[in-house]
């Protein structure tokens, strides 16, 4: 009988928000999680937090990480490595949450490369670091990628620009590992990443909730439970393709009346 192994995942920019979100699903669905952050102190208290939900046989471990630094990426991956021997899963979860740039003729080019260096070229960084390990456990990348790289508000062209360059690498990579690591990208809609304290002391409207299809505004957990399936092996038919988790809202036809 093979040796049966709790699964690894390494979760980007976990320290809040999402990237939380989505380390606590896995934990509860009996994966080890390594969460990395730029932010040192909200990424270790994420990791007391979540330490609870881990299931018999894993656990939790923050490990500080830029990932558009490529020195910072190489050390994360010898602490993974070291830590747990081994990485099943990846979801480049980090990135500039703030989708406003300002008038495009007022972004300077700084800025811009800002949002693409850490929005796009941080997931590029981390998956050529990390694929080694991937390849060895025939595991998956999630990349966490937006609505808005299909759909735009005004003053948003870095942002868009990075989360549409993010869905192309998804396809990109997917053809180059082939069969040996599983590529795809979900694309969140309006995901309320406040705590549930905060939610409960300054609820969203109800036309908020109301204006989507499925009558309510996302929760960190919609996406954790999607991603924590196309990391699984109920997904191994998955690849390559990008998921669109937002109430509906980008099939809904909006007219001014």
């Amino acid at each position: 009988m093979a040796e049966q192994h709790t699964p690894v995942a390494l979760v980007t920019g976990a320290a809040r928000g999402i990237g939380k979100g989505v380390a606590a699903s896995l934990l509860g669905a009996g994966w080890s999680v390594a969460i990395t952050d730029i932010d040192e102190s909200a990424g270790q208290a994420a990791a007391e937090e979540l330490a609870w939900l881990c299931a018999a046989g894993g656990r939790v471990e923050f490990i500080p990480m830029d990932v558009a630094d490529e020195l910072s990426v190489a050390a994360c991956l010898e602490r993974v490595e070291e830590d747990f021997g081994r990485l099943d899963g990846l979801v480049n979860n980090a990135g500039i949450a703030d989708p406003d740039s300002g008038p495009v003729e007022q972004l300077s080019l700084e800025a811009w490369n800002h949002w693409l260096s850490t929005n796009l070229t941080g997931p590029f960084l981390v998956s050529k670091h990390f694929i080694g390990l991937l390849r060895e456990s025939g595991g998956a990348i999630v990349n966490m990628a937006s609505t808005r790289a299909l759909q735009s508000e005004a003053n948003t062209e870095a942002y868009a620009s990075s989360k549409g360059g993010l869905l192309a690498l998804t396809h990109a990579l997917a053809m180059s590992l082939g069969s040996s690591v599983r590529v795809n990208a979900v694309s969140p809609g309006w995901i309320d990443t406040r705590s549930r304290q905060q939610q409960a002391s300054d609820p969203l409207r109800p036309v908020d909730h109301l204006q989507h299809p499925v009558g309510r505004i996302g929760q960190p957990e919609d996406i954790g439970s999607l991603v924590a399936f196309l990391l699984s092996p109920a997904a191994a038919f998955i690849t390559g393709q990008n998921v669109v988790a937002d109430g509906g809202m980008t099939r809904k036809m909006t007219y001014v009346e």
